[in-house]
């Protein structure tokens, strides 16, 4: 599992780049391509167990989508999804959304983790 999450990683789709490219440098920090039982999370923000699923055309009407994401949500896990196309088309958009929610989970984002606290 872990060697195939590496591969996705390696190979991400553009959306998963755009993503990754504006949430990389917030705190709580974000994972990608996260291993959770037999499922690889897109993207994922373990502190809060905050799921984003980027889907393509393929998972129109998926059982298996449907199903994976119960299971998440029986972990404790909240699942997100956005399809591709609006991701390439409103990245800014999606990144607020994802970030907001993170927010409602557990508090609030920052751009920069805090400064030490040196010399206590």
């Amino acid at each position: 599992m872990t060697a195939n999450a590496r591969a996705l990683r390696t190979d991400a789709t553009e959306a998963e780049r755009l993503i990754w490219l504006r949430v990389r440098g917030h705190r709580p920090r974000f994972t990608r391509q996260l291993p959770v039982g037999r499922y690889i999370i897109d993207l994922a923000c373990r502190s809060v167990k905050l799921s984003v699923e980027f889907d393509g055309s393929q998972h129109v009407d998926s059982l298996s989508d449907e199903a994976r994401t119960q299971w998440l949500e029986g972990l404790g896990w909240r699942v997100i999804r956005f399809w591709n196309s609006d991701v390439v088309a409103n990245p800014d958009g999606v990144t607020e959304v994802i970030l907001a929610a993170v927010a409602q989970c557990g508090g609030p984002t920052h751009t920069r983790p805090l400064p030490s606290r040196e010399g206590r």
